[in-house]
């Protein structure tokens, strides 16, 4: 039996959320795609209708849903009901499935490695507006105890960023790190090198965070988002393009409850209780899935960006042929979405994986390099017990679990190596269960056992975790002898930093001979 992932929300008790979200007496709330019978139509009848629904995902006009329900939830995630309707629908959906649906989750001891000068990683130099003031700034080659006296449930960051949100037992959120856009949330654009309780959100229960390059959402345990950070590209959701913001503001969203989400460097998604998919931000590269790169000439001829500043449903999931026809989907219904630097990748209820946004290096899988703008079906799991439980983004990769529990890669981790077109199996992790995954922009740190084993190549700051005076990177999975004997539940990778967090009963003792940080 593969095990669940501690410290986030089972997708498996996730679809069942849909599942009941959707069929409460006996009515359908929410479609999340047309179900009416072209299930039973030949590709050819299929094809006929498909220029049609093409033009209906790339339309960017505010219209209704592909199928209406009762509730007519618009496109940019207002619905037509009161406000008071909408929150009596979210609670009855929390219970069933949507907010807080995380089972119970034993906090833990805070890790951490890999570089903590958060102004200067992945820069060649400081930034004229940046002043670093910390006293320790160095990288930590092995794991440091952290924050000893706090206890952890949540750990978050990714590939894109410098910055980081843990949540406590408490349900607070604290953050840390690179702050030059205000994604801390605390009023400023002061770095932190500590972690800091968010002060505008300790009257609220978070359960989940994303991090994008200059942003961060929240989630509270009623499904219900706070953005904070650059949102030049509108990647907040707030209805605005600004340069910052600096205190969490509340997503400019009225629909069901929110249960996933995830950020690109300057985009983001989010996923509500009944399986629908929502995207704001940056449109570049086809990333947000409405069939449009977004662009159009300003003065001057130079390129400008239609960007989403509102939450927008995602509304056509395809395949394709061989030969190159696109065949519309039948009823997706989201239960899980990742974001690299600018593609996406998503899986349903019937464990399909969808991929689209930007293909450099093979990062979609589908073995071409031609961006995709809607979400696209990656065949290579179209196969019996092949679907996808879980999925993952890095930079310029990702990572899918199977049902099998074996895990996939796909795209390209060193610059100058070869590129991995579609999913192969990483064979040295065949036999282990996979537990919990980090993606830096170049590394890779799983728990998985009774271990935390990590992979990536230079150059690092210190994420693999290795040791000092060890290898500073490597090309296959090695296990991290320092963590022997203890035990690691979540991890959580950013740019080049990872965070862990150990389970502190039985270790305590080993896990009080790990050096501390500071």
């Amino acid at each position: 039996m593969i095990a669940t992932l501690d410290g986030e929300t089972s997708n498996d008790a996730i679809a069942d959320g849909v599942a009941a979200n959707r069929s409460d007496n006996g009515e359908q709330k929410k479609p999340c795609a047309d179900e009416s019978n072209s299930a039973n139509l030949t590709d050819d009848q299929k094809e006929v209708n498909t220029q049609s629904v093409i033009s209906q995902a790339s339309d960017n006009g505010v219209k209704e849903t592909a199928n209406s329900s009762s509730d007519k939830q618009l496109e940019d995630g207002k619905d037509t009901k009161s406000s008071d309707d909408i929150a009596i629908d979210g609670k009855e959906e929390a219970e069933k499935g949507g907010g807080d649906s995380t089972p119970d989750v034993v906090a833990g001891q805070l890790l951490i490695c890999g570089g903590t000068n958060w102004d200067l990683t992945g820069r060649k130099e400081l930034p004229k507006t940046v002043k670093s003031v910390s006293t320790h700034p160095r990288n930590l080659w092995g794991p440091h105890r952290w924050r000893e006296k706090i206890r952890i449930k949540e750990v978050i960051s990714s590939s894109c960023a410098c910055h980081s949100v843990i949540i406590t037992d408490k349900g607070q959120a604290m953050t840390f790190g690179r702050n030059d856009k205000g994604q801390l949330g605390l009023g400023d654009t002061v770095t932190r090198f500590d972690p800091v309780l968010v002060e505008g959100l300790k009257h609220e229960k978070i359960i989940s965070a994303a991090t994008g390059r200059g942003h961060t959402l929240f989630l509270t345990d009623k499904g219900t988002v706070y953005a904070t950070g650059d949102n030049k590209m509108g990647q907040l959701g707030i209805g605005t393009q600004s340069s910052s913001v600096l205190t969490p503001a509340r997503l400019s969203y009225t629909g069901r409850p929110i249960v996933k989400m995830s950020c690109g460097q300057e985009f983001s998604m989010v996923v509500d209780a009944v399986g629908n998919l929502y995207s704001f931000g940056s449109p570049e590269y086809g990333q947000l899935g409405h069939n449009s790169e977004g662009k159009y000439f300003t003065t001057g001829n130079k390129i400008s960006y239609h960007c989403e500043t509102v939450p927008r449903r995602v509304v056509v999931f395809i395949e394709k042929t061989r030969e190159g026809h696109i065949i519309p989907l039948d009823d997706v219904c989201i239960v899980d979405v990742a974001c690299g630097n600018n593609h996406t990748l998503a899986i349903d209820t019937k464990k399909r994986c969808f991929t689209w946004g930007f293909a450099g290096y093979g990062r979609l899988g589908h073995s071409d390099t031609k961006n995709e703008l809607m979400p696209r079906n990656l065949k290579s799991f179209d196969y019996i017990n092949r679907g996808v439980k879980r999925i993952w983004a890095g930079s310029t990769f990702s990572l899918a679990l199977d049902e099998n529990g074996i895990l996939y890669f796909w795209g390209q981790t060193k610059s100058s190596g070869e590129a991995t077109m579609y999913p192969k199996a990483v064979q040295d992790l065949s036999g282990w269960h996979i537990r919990s995954v980090g993606t830096a922009n170049k590394s890779i740190v799983v728990a998985a056992d009774e271990s935390v084993i990590s992979w990536g190549p230079s150059p690092t700051y210190g994420e693999l975790g290795y040791g000092e005076n060890k290898a500073k990177s490597s090309t296959t999975p090695q296990e991290l002898k320092l963590l022997e004997g203890i035990y690691v539940h979540k991890v959580s990778c950013g740019y080049g930093h990872t965070l862990m967090i150990a389970k502190d009963d039985k270790n305590s003792d080993l896990i009080e001979k790990l050096p501390k940080w500071p």
